[in-house]
């Protein structure tokens, strides 16, 4: 079953009117460098202090699961789509129906030389915050997790 992919505008009329959350899946110091207003940040992989590369988040799903039930209706997003994307996949097979992807992210669709091709969240001029305090942080959405 494929992800049903939306554009930042549709991304954020889904979440204004239809009751969607916009769960954005980078890594944390990505989403606290801004991120879309509405969003909540369980990071798909997470950024190694160390080396500098991405590893997987062992406890994504079980982060998702404690704060948000399968029927839930859930817009993932990232940098480009890509991670999101893959993310998506990830819940519907674990069970959860209503799940999009926002195509292009928060920075857009890119060229491998780095020209945008498709504009982002931030791009567009919609909403961004800075925000990273209880109930959008992924620190106090993991909490939530622990023991279930």
């Amino acid at each position: 079953m494929s992800v049903d992919q939306v554009m930042p505008d549709e991304a954020a009329r889904l979440v204004e009117s239809e009751g969607y959350v916009y769960i954005d899946v980078r890594s944390v110091p990505e989403f606290d460098q801004g991120h879309p207003a509405p969003a909540v940040n369980i990071p798909l992989l997470h950024a190694d202090e160390q080396s500098g590369q991405m590893t997987p988040n062992p406890d994504f799903v079980q982060v998702v699961k404690a704060n948000y039930p399968e029927d839930a209706k859930l817009v993932l997003g990232c940098r480009t789509g890509q991670r999101s994307d893959h993310a998506a996949q990830l819940l519907q097979s674990m069970g959860y129906q209503t799940v999009v992807n926002m195509r292009c992210g928060f920075s857009g669709e890119m060229t491998p030389f780095g020209q945008v091709v498709n504009p982002g969240w931030e791009e567009v001029g919609l909403p961004v915050s800075h925000d990273s305090g209880e109930g959008v942080s992924y620190a106090s959405l993991a909490e939530k997790s622990e023991g279930s």
